[in-house]
């Protein structure tokens, strides 16, 4: 445990030194505040309108921002200290593989924790002062949990890419790659199958179909318990599942666990 503490205390600090935490922090506080208060504003209003439309609205941008900028953060985890000549290095010290793996993810995972909750949470708590509605932090917790999710299970895929990939360059654009399928082949694609399909997908078809995309997950985590008037698509349809938030958790907690596993499967089988 002592050397996967470590790790992680390394990778935290590389983050803090090259201004990752500051970076993700003010850009999920400026976005959250931002889209807060002044999402209305083509309306000819400022402030919180709707508690459903604002959490709707930031896991929209979230789940676009939170996946890319995890990759991006550990994308080169592995291959950049490969080409780096310091993974065999190491490895040289006593530190199994899975403690490597483990320690960076931690450490990294860290990062993405903190400024997710920093970053949001600071909006959460400037509305409830604003308002005083204890319904604001208990909605903004699950959006925090399950940003913080999102963001790990991003980590974890980004594990397998750089273990995978020969090099930093092809690292990097397999992780573009993987963005660019989660965020938005993987919902088009189901929008063309629901148009497609004669008689139509039944909810629980869709449900489970979406189950395979951590983002759709996390969008369900955060709009399962708002009003559905204000989402539209096929989302408005998988909302009304019979899937509790605390279920989603789960399933989007799967996501961390399963490719952070194969990450761990790919690196002890890795010839270095």
């Amino acid at each position: 445990m002592r050397e996967i503490i470590t790790v992680a205390n390394k990778e935290f600090h590389d983050g803090l030194r090259n201004r990752w935490l500051l970076s993700i922090t003010l850009i999920f506080a400026v976005l959250s505040v931002g889209l807060t208060y002044f999402g209305a504003a083509a309306s000819g209003t400022v402030g919180v309108t709707s508690l459903s439309t604002t959490i709707a609205s930031l896991a929209s941008l979230a789940v676009f921002l939170i996946p890319l900028i995890a990759l991006l953060l550990s994308y080169d985890s592995f291959v950049g200290e490969q080409e780096g000549g310091t993974l065999l290095l190491l490895l040289t010290y006593p530190l199994s593989k899975n403690q490597l793996l483990l320690g960076k993810f931690f450490g990294q995972g860290g990062i993405i924790t903190l400024a997710t909750l920093l970053g949001f949470g600071a909006s959460a708590l400037l509305l409830y002062i604003q308002h005083d509605n204890f319904a604001i932090i208990e909605t903004f917790a699950y959006f925090i949990l399950s940003a913080t999710l999102l963001g790990l299970s991003f980590t974890a895929i980004a594990y397998m890419i750089s273990l995978v990939a020969s090099e930093k360059s092809k690292a990097a654009g397999m992780a573009l790659l993987t963005w660019f399928f989660f965020a938005l082949v993987f919902d088009l694609a189901l929008l063309a199958l629901l148009v497609s399909a004669d008689s139509g997908l039944s909810q629980s078809a869709l449900t489970q179909l979406m189950m395979l995309n951590p983002a759709d997950v996390f969008r369900l985590v955060n709009l399962a318990g708002l009003d559905s008037t204000d989402v539209n698509g096929a989302l408005a349809v998988a909302i009304n599942a019979n899937l509790t938030q605390g279920q989603l958790l789960l399933i989007l907690l799967s996501w961390v666990i399963a490719p952070l596993a194969m990450a761990s499967v790919i690196f002890k089988n890795k010839k270095l």
